[in-house]
């Protein structure tokens, strides 16, 4: 797990200094080390975490005659088969390291190395002989990357902490992702807030020819393209679960998982405490005076049961505030979700324990149908017109409701004018006639809310405590192995997660089979009028006034917090969000003051 970065230039002249900054500002995802390479048409970068191959795998990587050089961001799960493959075909490895199998891959087939990847990863691979840089990505977007383009020059990063507040891109805001936020509450992908930046897709490869210049994308995988399996969806779910189960624990230091009280994560529990080689700790949170949403009780039932020790964090109101400006810059893109102080506090517990690697249960709702909204899409969208192009989707949400009907309204003419009406429906629009509405919806809560707020978020809040978190329920062959069967039994009539639950109803007791989703649910009124308490005052004239993106009136109104009643994200909270994100992001900015008696300064 890494932080990587770079610049490639048709001019075979690079500057060093920006890149050195950008590697500056991503100490937090590598605190073990640092990797550097020049060239004439390129600068890499990067920062290392140190989990596979502890005394040897720094980077960057090199082939046998160092013609190629990789930095890469993620772990290569079957990276012992491939090297065992490797190596029996005459590949001589220099390092232990998961990633050094990619070099090795691309020397035998170029771009299509990632096919063979199984695992989570962003990698950066400077083929000197071709003058070529070839960006790739994982298939779920689990690692980031970001891309800023210019005439003649391409600057990557894995955050966008290390683009924005270093200089080296201009902090000026794109309207129309502006309005995806509002109406999303965070930005989907390939969009980011900063114009001219952008997010290299889930599952796509990029290459850059240097000589002549030439800037070429392809995307490699698609969940839908799937084969049809006809199989017993319990038997063969459980198959690929026990798989991925034992791939994930691979690690030279400690492995612990994140906990709740809920299926998703009691089930990755289960599967990998059976293989761990060592003691496997459970980490989760809870709130004071135990309230009923406190699943603590219930997550250390499980951990007991599975015989792991167990560690909690109770999540108080005070410290949520203190840390709320710290929680919006960790998570880099502007996301607008309450709960991610929770997963904050679960790896820095975790890395207080010693253990930087983190297994978490997200995916599990978005492929198993355990969000109702979702399969009743599917449902709605079947009895859309003939002439329909608007599938049936997000508009589902009350908070996006509220924003088509009301973000408009917030915003200044000249803001509003540069603004796309529509555009936040266009994420779900598509000519007819459609591909099987199942596995569409399935694809877009995938592409949309799991990658860009459960995994977006995951991974940079993880990696703010330097922990590395994996996600066992996103491991594509397992999402290719749904797809398969849902293909041949469609199952979004089923109860909820009813495959998921078959899978492993030997495994748990039936009290956490039964029991109804959670997660690491916070007490969401009392933290937000705590939020507003403290730093509703900053949207009176801040910086989303300032910039001309809020009426002065509407900023006033959003100021005192307002809940409306059904929203679960308000757009008050989604302002809240953004005006810290500004503050934190704009280059220069470096303390957020709040209202507190003590006129408690907290750091950004």
């Amino acid at each position: 797990m890494c932080g990587i970065c770079g610049r490639v230039s048709r001019i075979p002249r690079i500057d060093p200094a920006p890149v050195a900054r950008m590697q500056g500002a991503m100490v937090h995802r590598g605190p073990d080390g640092a990797g550097e390479f020049h060239d004439a048409h390129v600068a890499l970068a990067m920062r290392r975490l140190s989990i596979i191959d502890l005394p040897g795998g720094a980077q960057p990587l090199f082939n046998e005659d160092r013609s190629l050089v990789l930095v890469a961001n993620g772990e290569i799960y079957n990276f012992v088969e491939l090297r065992r493959q490797l190596e029996s075909r005459g590949h001589r490895f220099a390092t232990g390291s998961d990633c050094e199998t990619i070099l090795h891959l691309y020397e035998e087939h170029g771009t299509e190395c990632v096919h063979a990847l199984r695992g989570m990863f962003a990698f950066a691979l400077w083929d000197g002989p071709r003058r070529r840089l070839v960006l790739a990505r994982d298939r779920m977007g689990e690692k980031p990357m970001y891309l800023y383009e210019r005439a003649g020059e391409l600057t990557f990063a894995s955050e966008l902490k290390a683009l924005v507040p270093t200089g080296i891109v201009p902090f000026e805001l794109d309207p129309q992702a502006i309005d995806l936020y509002f109406h999303y509450h965070y930005v989907p992908e390939p969009f980011t807030p900063i114009r001219g930046v952008r997010k290299l897709p889930a599952a796509h490869v990029l290459t850059v020819d240097t000589v002549p210049w030439r800037v070429s994308e392809q995307c490699y995988w698609q969940m839908e393209n799937a084969p049809p399996l006809d199989a017993d969806p319990a038997e063969t779910i459980r198959a690929e679960l026990e798989t991925v189960s034992e791939l994930v624990i691979r690690s030279d230091v400690p492995v612990g998982v994140a906990l709740s009280g809920g299926l998703d994560s009691s089930a990755v529990a289960a599967l990998a405490a059976r293989k761990y080689p060592g003691t496997m700790h459970a980490f989760s949170v809870g709130y004071p005076h135990r309230p009923s949403y406190d699943e603590r009780e219930q997550a250390r039932e499980l951990a007991e049961w599975l015989q792991m020790p167990f560690h909690d964090v109770e999540l108080t109101t005070e410290d949520m505030v203190a840390f709320f400006p710290d929680l919006v810059r960790h998570r880099d893109d502007p996301i607008a979700d309450i709960s991610g102080y929770g997963y904050c506090a679960v790896a820095q517990r975790a890395r207080e324990e010693g253990v930087p690697v983190l297994l978490q249960g997200q995916g599990g709702d978005e492929l198993f149908w355990g969000y109702s909204w979702v399969r009743d899409a599917v449902v709605r969208t079947e009895s859309c017109p003939a002439s329909s192009e608007r599938m049936r989707f997000y508009d589902l949400s009350p908070d996006f409701v509220m924003a088509a009907r009301e973000a408009g309204a917030l915003y200044t003419p000249e803001f509003r004018e540069r603004v796309r009406p529509g555009g936040a429906f266009d994420l779900f629009t598509f000519p007819q006639p459609w591909p099987r509405l199942d596995l569409r919806i399935t694809r877009l809560i995938c592409d949309t809310y799991l990658r860009e707020n459960g995994i977006a978020q995951g991974d940079r809040l993880a990696m703010a405590s330097s922990v590395e978190l994996r996600l066992p329920l996103v491991d594509h062959r397992l999402v290719e192995t749904v797809i398969g069967l849902r293909k041949t039994r469609p199952d979004h009539g089923l109860p909820p997660k009813a495959w998921l639950k078959a899978a492993v109803a030997d495994l748990l007791p039936q009290a956490v089979l039964d029991r109804p989703k959670q997660g690491f649910a916070p007490p969401l009124q009392t933290w937000h009028r705590a939020l507003f308490e403290a730093y509703g005052h900053t949207l009176e004239d801040g910086w989303l006034v300032r910039e001309g993106i809020l009426r002065p009136e509407a900023a006033r109104c959003l100021a005192g917090g307002e809940f409306p009643k059904g929203a679960v994200v308000p757009l008050s909270f989604k302002a809240l969000v953004l005006e810290t994100w500004c503050r934190a992001m704009a280059p220069g900015s470096k303390k957020y003051a709040t209202t507190s008696d003590t006129d408690r300064a907290v750091r950004v």
